[in-house]
């Protein structure tokens, strides 16, 4: 299913054949590979401007593998990633830069994407900092307005990450995603690690946010029913590949697959009777 965006344009992000392997190797003295993890096995989907690509799967799935190979953290052992119409697979980091400001990325551990010894005003700015962007009083200008945008208050510009909760910890890393305006925001499990009541704040900003600025999402969760809330359209992924594509209600009201139908079926369901009825008809 091609992804077009709201105005006709062409795909914001084209995945085409994806595919990363990583070496399992043995040996005393000489490292020999002796196999390979499969991790993503020929993944193709597209994202278009403005719009949200959920994809979905269990733990090992190769979610994130696909996440890290689409921003070439990873390189890729093959296939095409192409953003904006370029071709991106194999660039090297100096080539990669003037991208990032374009593709940016919030991750699944709060508390482990942020540097300890920093206060948020500094992690919130770095990313203006390094690409130019800002410096001095207009920089710090620029954090105040970005940290009030995610519900916090210009008062916790000079607090530790350990000051704060996971829920708030996890706002300071969308300002840092959004401090470049970027077009394209990978969200790798953003509220797997967070309270339910919290994980609804966080989805519900994230939406908002995505109206305000024209951001496109790959939302990536192993939660289905999160995925259907926030995307436009879902991709599921079962042992490296993508078994099941389409809009979020063909794919959580029609599913053709059976991992699909599996995933759907562990949703909970607040209404005890239809739990126990759904748990009696297997």
């Amino acid at each position: 299913m091609t992804a077009a965006g709201k105005d006709g344009s062409a795909p914001l992000l084209e995945v085409t054949d994806l595919v990363k392997h990583f070496p399992i190797k043995r040996g005393l003295l000489v490292d020999r590979e002796v196999d390979q993890v499969r991790a993503v096995d020929g993944v193709s989907f597209e994202v278009a401007r403005g719009e949200t690509l959920g994809l979905v799967g269990e733990s090992g799935s190769g979610k994130s593998t696909v996440c890290r190979a689409v921003l070439q953290l990873i390189k890729p052992t093959s296939g095409s990633v192409r953003f904006e119409g370029r071709e991106i697979a194999g660039l090297g980091r100096r080539q990669m830069r003037p991208l990032r400001r374009e593709m940016q990325m919030i991750f699944q551990d709060p508390y482990a994407s942020l540097n300890p010894r920093k206060r948020v005003g500094q992690i919130v700015g770095d990313p203006l900092n390094r690409q130019g962007v800002a410096t001095g009083k207009e920089l710090r200008r620029q954090v105040h307005e970005l940290l009030e945008r995610v519900g916090l208050s210009s008062e916790h510009f000079n607090r530790y990450p350990h000051e704060f909760s996971g829920g708030q910890r996890q706002r300071i890393g969308i300002a840092r995603a959004l401090s470049l305006k970027p077009k394209l925001v990978i969200c790798d499990e953003p509220v797997s690690a967070l309270d339910v009541s919290i994980q609804a704040q966080i989805v519900n900003l994230l939406d908002d946010l995505q109206d305000e600025f024209g951001l496109a999402y790959l939302f990536v969760a192993h939660d289905i029913g999160i995925v259907r809330h926030i995307s436009d359209r879902i991709a599921v992924m079962n042992e490296g590949k993508i078994v099941e594509q389409g809009t979020a209600d063909q794919v959580c009201e029609t599913p053709k697959d059976e991992y699909t139908k599996k995933l759907l079926a562990a949703v909970p369901i607040p209404d005890p009777r239809e739990s126990r009825e759904r748990v009696r008809n297997g």
